[in-house]
């Protein structure tokens, strides 16, 4: 519960968001100015720690002071600025982006994306040269239809983190009218429109995640003002976008009414039906993504230490996420906060939790501002050291120092939460 406040107490309050905003614009800045930042990640890396520390600050001033139309104000231009610094400079710290360019000029060439690939003769023609795709060269697309669709909408580079950081804007729109039909300040969403991870995931990668985060939300907004069926739709065209959100379709049905879920399926069933020449294949990249892919994991890679084979590992995995989807069902968990259980779970057990998935989590942490979950959107920073020797030639391996770094300081968390809770809600026993 956020404490109270005059105006004139939260005045300082104001300055010192203003300040944290300042600073972290400056550190964009800095790191938009270097030219290579795939050659540069330990620097990234300590600029973004850095952010990182200066965002919490920026949280501290949100959850402790009652703030007013100035700070709003401050945290929305932050908001775009940020992102603005990071639009003009090449794609960095990941290649999916010409991932995307090229499917989505193949499907402008009328080739079905699931049945052909970078390294299928004759298709070279629609890499871009300056910089070949990597990796994955020999399998098929495993984006769902609503992501291929919008890579075809693009023809540059700049286009797709144009289209991309807009729609993450967008979910910047919606997370206020979230925050307002759920009662709660505005300013909470800060939490998403100033979150490092972000910023750089959408603005200067350009991954399209901000898709799948953009329609999910407009999902559970409809829910929210009941309006079951075009939540429904919204909520297929997030799986449509990036496959997590049907985790949190139980929870919408319960909702709602179980006949809803056939409005699901038609439509993902309608979106898939242009690219059924694929047949067989037409989740093969998927498989091969599941079946050949490990990578910045914490709990899975426990799993698998244990001495488990990685197909009994992701049974196990695959137990724990029902499970919590059956809790969830069961204390009838509203949707915001169903979605923070979930998604996060499912990233802390995944096999791959590359940095920007991490994402997905941060929309409702605007709500539930959870400490140990918020570092980890921070700290998730350090997943990207691996691009250092990727830039190289190298191989894309994740350094068990890096991860522990990652990862240890939120589970201790976690852990210390989970004891402390345990104490309140022991019977206290009366003395003689």
């Amino acid at each position: 519960m956020m404490a109270q406040s005059s105006p004139r107490s939260a005045r300082p309050a104001t300055l010192g968001l203003l300040a944290a905003g300042a600073a972290m614009g400056a550190a964009f800045l800095w790191l938009a100015a270097r030219h290579n930042l795939d050659a540069q990640v330990p620097e990234f890396i300590a600029v973004m720690l850095a952010v990182g520390a200066l965002y919490s600050a920026a949280i501290f001033f949100v959850e402790r002071f009652r703030l007013g139309a100035v700070a709003l104000l401050i945290i929305l231009a932050g908001a775009v600025l940020f992102r603005l610094a990071f639009l003009p400079h090449q794609p960095a710290l990941s290649d999916d982006v010409y991932r995307y360019q090229w499917e989505g000029r193949v499907q402008r060439a009328s080739f079905n994306p699931y049945t052909v690939t970078p390294d299928s003769p004759g298709l070279g023609r629609f890499q871009d040269r300056r910089y070949p795709i990597k990796t994955g060269k020999s399998t098929p697309t495993l984006y769902p239809p609503l992501s291929e669709l919008s890579f075809s909408w693009m023809k540059t580079i700049p286009g797709y983190k144009r289209l991309y950081t807009a729609l993450d804007l967008a979910s910047v729109a919606v997370l206020l009218l979230l925050l307002a039909a759920s009662r709660q300040p505005p300013h909470r969403v800060l939490i998403y429109a100033w979150n490092p991870a972000v910023i750089v995931a959408f603005a200067l990668s350009g991954h399209h995640d901000s898709l799948a985060i953009l329609t999910l939300l407009a999902a559970i907004l409809l829910i929210i003002k009941h309006r079951p069926r075009l939540s429904i739709g919204f909520l297929s065209l997030s799986f449509l976008a990036k496959f997590f959100p049907v985790l949190l379709l139980p929870t919408f049905l319960k909702r709602t009414r179980k006949i809803y879920a056939a409005i699901f399926f038609a439509l993902v069933a309608l979106a898939y039906l242009p690219f059924l020449s694929a047949g067989a294949r037409l989740f093969k990249g998927l498989s091969d993504y599941a079946a050949g892919w490990e990578g910045n994991d914490s709990a899975f890679r426990l799993l698998l230490v244990a001495g488990n084979s990685k197909a009994q590992a992701e049974l196990v995995a695959a137990v724990i996420i029902l499970a919590l989807v059956a809790y969830v069902l069961k204390s009838r968990q509203e949707p915001l906060r169903a979605g923070l259980i979930l998604v996060t779970a499912m990233l802390l057990i995944s096999p791959n939790a590359f940095p920007w998935y991490f994402t997905w989590i941060v929309p409702f942490l605007c709500f539930y501002p959870v400490p140990p979950i918020l570092l980890l959107t921070i700290t998730c920073v350090l997943g990207y050291s691996p691009v250092v020797a990727y830039s190289a030639g190298q191989s894309y391996v994740h350094s068990p120092l890096m991860s522990t770094l990652e990862y240890v300081p939120t589970y201790l968390w976690l852990a210390w939460l989970v004891i402390q809770n345990i104490r309140k809600s022991e019977p206290k026993t009366q003395g003689n």
